[in-house]
């Protein structure tokens, strides 16, 4: 099993190969962007993007944050978005994106350990699908855990949402199928929980919503909460909770080693 194609991406890196990829999912050519290790491979990170279309996109830069010599990242496009085919659907069947990347990524790289890191909107996306790749663990940074709120909230993006996933009331169903709490039990991977106390894109309280389930299962999560940051942080704030992410990255591989 392997990616249809690979491009070379015309950017000049001493440790990683990078290369747009296109892969089949549900008859679908869906690319994404991929920053290979010249080195072993031994972490797999899946970075599931925010936003729609152009704003948002998965960019060398970002995916860039998470890696080292031995880490591979990854970061789908989603279908409907930046040249691949079919129609975004918002958590949706664009689901099947991630969990068939992974499919091909742990074909090729059996024994790494799997991250996914969902930010923004990417952040439901990671929490309907974290489960079932499998991943080690999930990070979601300052991420949507409850589309209910998103809808109510976000008053510019009601329209976007009716397109893409219908209204709450007229269609119930699809809205229930995006509640990706339901999902989580006490045995589901660990997750590390990001967010800003200013973020005017998606408020901290779908962080505290999250956290608040979590722990009434008895889940394994911690949080890192940035109080002064808004949806981005700044760079002394960005800087420090990349340390965080890749402490808990190191800290749960070292877990799982124990088992």
């Amino acid at each position: 099993m392997d990616f249809i194609n690979k491009k070379r991406m015309p950017i000049d890196l001493k440790t990683h190969i990078g290369e747009e990829v296109t892969y089949r999912v549900d008859q679908l050519n869906v690319k994404g962007l991929m920053l290979t290790p010249k080195q072993d491979v031994k972490r797999i990170v899946i970075y599931l993007r925010g936003g729609k279309g152009k704003v948002g996109r998965v960019r060398t830069g970002r995916l860039l944050q998470f890696s080292d010599p031995n880490t591979l990242v990854f970061g789908p496009y989603y279908r409907g978005n930046n040249g691949s085919e079919g129609r975004d659907e918002f958590s949706g069947k664009d689901l099947h994106d991630v969990t068939k990347a992974m499919d091909i990524l742990k074909s090729l790289y059996p024994d790494a350990y799997v991250h996914v890191v969902g930010f923004s909107r990417g952040g439901l996306q990671g929490l309907l699908a974290f489960q079932h790749l499998p991943a080690n663990s999930y990070i979601i940074w300052g991420g949507v855990t409850d589309l209910h709120l998103m809808y109510e909230e976000r008053v510019d993006l009601r329209g976007m949402l009716r397109r893409m996933v219908g209204h709450p009331k007229k269609d119930e169903e699809a809205y229930q199928k995006r509640e990706a709490l339901q999902y989580i039990n006490s045995n589901s991977p660990p997750i590390l929980i990001v967010h800003g106390g200013k973020d005017h894109q998606v408020g901290i309280h779908q962080g505290y919503h999250l956290e608040e389930y979590l722990e009434k299962i008895g889940h394994n999560y911690q949080t890192f909460y940035q109080m002064e940051e808004g949806h981005v942080p700044r760079p002394k704030a960005l800087s420090e909770v990349l340390k965080v992410i890749h402490q808990w990255m190191e800290n749960v591989e070292q877990e799982n080693n124990k088992v």
